[in-house]
């Protein structure tokens, strides 16, 4: 069975700001090799939106970069599931809008083959493991206290212990730390 892996930049404070966050070279690379072991990402509206309306234009006109434009041709070529009441039409031919419940998705693509499925939205995240549906959380903090923003863990339901699989620290100062969750009630 196939994991369900969220992933995160958060700053020291807790919080989801993709601009309070380092973007550096390292970083680029570290999520184009996540999302290159994947091969279903899963977005909520907001989260899509940004992607889909930055990341072709790199695939299209790249930048040079190469950490860029390799994390720019990984995300244009992961499927990718989007939750949204409100759009009727994505950009990118490999992504497709939910029909049913996060549970029902999440539970049908895990029993699928292929590679681990990536969660890449902080109301996603927190609905997913507030069903006991992640496997892995991989947060990367960044060495920044922003102060405000949109808490990642504030609507989680219930107490879940993390087991810590291991860690990654970059040059920049952001430290990955990979853990388990260890749902109460489940073995």
């Amino acid at each position: 069975m196939r994991k369900l892996i969220a992933a995160m930049n958060m700053t020291l404070d807790g919080f989801c700001d993709h601009t309070a966050g380092i973007a550096d070279k390292a970083i680029h690379q570290h999520y184009a090799d996540l999302i290159q072991s994947a091969d279903t990402i899963i977005y909520g509206r907001i989260t899509y939106l940004l992607m889909e309306n930055y990341w072709p234009d790199i695939v299209n006109n790249p930048t040079g970069d190469q950490s860029t434009d390799n994390f720019a041709n990984a995300m244009d070529k992961i499927n990718k599931l989007v939750f949204s009441h409100t759009l009727k039409k994505l950009r990118w031919d490999n992504a497709r809008i939910a029909t049913r419940s996060i549970k029902e998705e999440i539970e049908d693509l895990k029993s699928q083959t292929g590679g681990d499925i990536l969660v890449g939205s902080p109301g996603l995240i927190v609905g997913a493991m507030n069903l006991h549906l992640v496997d892995e959380l991989q947060l990367s903090i960044h060495p920044t206290i922003e102060g405000k923003g949109l808490s990642l863990f504030k609507k989680i339901k219930e107490q879940i212990s993390l087991k810590l699989l291991r860690t990654k620290t970059f040059d920049s100062g952001i430290v990955t730390f990979y853990y388990r969750p260890e749902y109460p009630g489940v073995k």
